[in-house]
């Protein structure tokens, strides 16, 4: 059998830090790890920003609380579910994703955790484990599944080179250029391509 590992930011749904950077106009927030590989130096600057202006956990979840996946996204993950296991492969942490995980009618997650004070101020994040999309596909082939995975950025790239068959999903020029061995795509329709040829079974859109 098959798993689909997909990230989860940028690929179904909206980059979470980008929208509320934009709702809070500290622009500092927009960074993501298509811009900082390094996923410790980037939640640091983070957590500080957030600390230097006051802001806290419920004030990040009434935002996601806005938000919605990417159009066409729902579609694509029910179309891999008739096809593939299907787990996401995400480096968000568990206290942001209900509202967008049950719009995607709640496929597997895997993620982090936050910690909050009484006040709902982020003091901490607890990663799952190091280099945690590289070590579920890893654990996956353990299991004898084959693993197809897709993302976007920097910190996709350990889980694309570790699959069976990587594929690039809307990523930005740098990361693309960077990565050339995998296929680029921008559209849920030629995602699903990819997906059908890289599986070793015969499937039909």
């Amino acid at each position: 059998m098959e798993i689909a590992a997909l990230d989860l930011e940028g690929v179904l749904v909206p980059e979470i830090w980008i929208d509320f950077a934009a709702k809070t106009g500290i622009e500092a927030l927009k960074a993501t790890t298509r811009d900082i590989p390094d996923y410790d130096v980037l939640m640091r600057q983070r957590l500080d920003l957030l600390n230097q202006h006051g802001l806290g956990l419920p004030d990040i979840q009434a935002v996601i609380s806005t938000m919605k996946p990417l159009e066409g996204a729902p579609e694509f993950v029910d179309w891999l579910r008739e096809r593939f296991q299907v787990v996401i492969l995400s480096d968000t942490f568990y206290e942001f994703s209900q509202p967008l995980m049950a719009q995607l009618g709640f496929p597997t997650l895997f993620c982090h955790r936050l910690v909050a004070d009484d006040n709902g101020m982020i003091v901490d994040y607890k990663l799952r484990q190091k280099d945690p999309k590289r070590e579920s596909v890893k654990a996956f082939h353990k299991l004898n599944f084959r693993v197809i995975a897709s993302g976007d950025s920097y910190n996709d790239t350990t889980m694309l080179s570790e699959a069976d068959a990587g594929i690039l999903f809307r990523a930005p020029e740098n990361v693309i250029s960077e990565f050339p061995q995998y296929p680029a795509v921008t559209a849920y329709e030629e995602l699903k391509n990819q997906f059908i040829q890289a599986s070793n079974r015969d499937l039909t859109l």
